[in-house]
């Protein structure tokens, strides 16, 4: 429950959005929590450490579902079209590793907000001591107030890729990673899907970034829980049972990855770091 009331703020542009304080939020979870994250993102039977209690090590990608209050908190307060807003892209900063169980405490509030013209892109950024998580969240129509434009996309990195993999996704995949708190119908219900265009549920964001890093890290040989630093952009939707191609450039210390089904690019400019064992 909000330990904190969510503050408002008198809006006429998006810009006086910026640094807005979205209050404070303490969230408990338990191991059961964890490893339901984990399977839900692609954990194997035999990766005990991160699906068998007696040694649990907690994904760093699970700060994201406790820290998704907060861009739900900036829509309900009217910031944005929830309707129409889309999630551009999620970095997640790792300051320390989550227990196996336990509550957590964070400060959520407005970042940067650009002006990309036909859109506005609102930074909503989550800090506790564990984590530093940011949402960008594009919505459009709602550019055009003057506001500076803000970083280009990271450009593609040259030459081929020094390592490659596979994201294998499977057909239950959104049903499964709903439970660990984001439950919007377009993930579930095809008529909600068909209303943003889509033929069938599509596989949640984060679900996809977070789902990388497991063959990222097998690819590199690194370990998904010594994850210190993610970035990516979405690119398309995967659709649940969905197999895309991991491309990567670099090793565990500094990698760039992206990720594309036979469709397209589905997760472009992407940055890893892992941690040396």
């Amino acid at each position: 429950m909000p330990t904190d009331a969510v503050t408002t703020t008198d809006t006429t542009t998006p810009a006086t959005w910026r640094g807005a304080d979205l209050g404070t939020r303490t969230v408990a979870y338990d191991e059961r929590d964890a490893i339901l994250y984990a399977l839900a993102v692609g954990a194997r039977a035999t990766d005990l450490d991160l699906v068998f209690e007696e040694r649990l090590r907690v994904l760093p990608t699970f700060a994201l579902t406790l820290a998704q209050w907060a861009p739900d908190a900036l829509g309900a307060l009217g910031a944005f079209d929830t309707k129409t807003a889309l999630h551009g892209s999620q970095s997640l900063e790792v300051r320390a590793p989550l227990p196996r169980s336990g509550s957590i405490t964070m400060n959520a509030r407005v970042g940067e907000v650009w002006d990309k013209g036909r859109a506005a892109v609102f930074e909503v950024v989550v800090e506790s001591e564990f984590f530093v998580a940011t949402w960008s969240l594009f919505a459009p129509g709602a550019g055009g107030f003057g506001g500076e434009r803000g970083p280009s996309a990271p450009g593609h990195p040259d030459g081929e890729p020094d390592s490659a993999g596979t994201l294998a996704t499977h057909a239950e995949q959104a049903v499964l990673y709903r439970l660990t708190g984001d439950r919007h119908h377009i993930h579930i219900d095809p008529e909600a899907a068909a209303r943003i265009g889509q033929p069938r549920p599509i596989l949640h964001g984060l679900c996809t970034l977070a789902a990388t890093t497991l063959p990222l890290a097998r690819m590199l040989g690194a370990h998904p829980a010594d994850l210190t630093a993610l970035s990516g952009r979405f690119a398309a939707p995967v659709f649940p049972g969905d197999v895309a191609e991991i491309r990567a450039w670099g090793g565990a210390g500094d990698v760039r990855f992206d990720v594309a089904t036979d469709a397209g690019a589905v997760l472009s400019g992407g940055h890893a770091v892992f941690a040396e064992r």
